[in-house]
């Protein structure tokens, strides 16, 4: 899966996101909206760490989707 694709299907990945992250918020959920630069800088916010680690971080979590995930069949 890429994050074109993460876009579009952000709703149902929503609860992946807030289980890998917990201290993002729902109102948080909402801003990123699957935008990759809006996760990678709301988990530097939330967590304090490097935008490097961030995006490290986020591409991991996507990767672990296959491409045809939440697919709408």
């Amino acid at each position: 899966m890429n994050w074109d694709q993460m876009e579009g299907k952000w709703k149902q990945f929503k609860g992946s996101v807030k289980q890998q992250w917990g201290k993002l918020t729902d109102d948080d959920l909402d801003y990123i909206s699957g935008s990759r630069d809006k996760l990678v800088g709301k988990l530097q916010e939330r967590y304090g760490i490097q935008k490097e680690k961030a995006q490290a971080q986020a591409n991991e979590w996507l990767d672990t989707f296959p491409e045809d995930a939440y697919s709408s069949r």
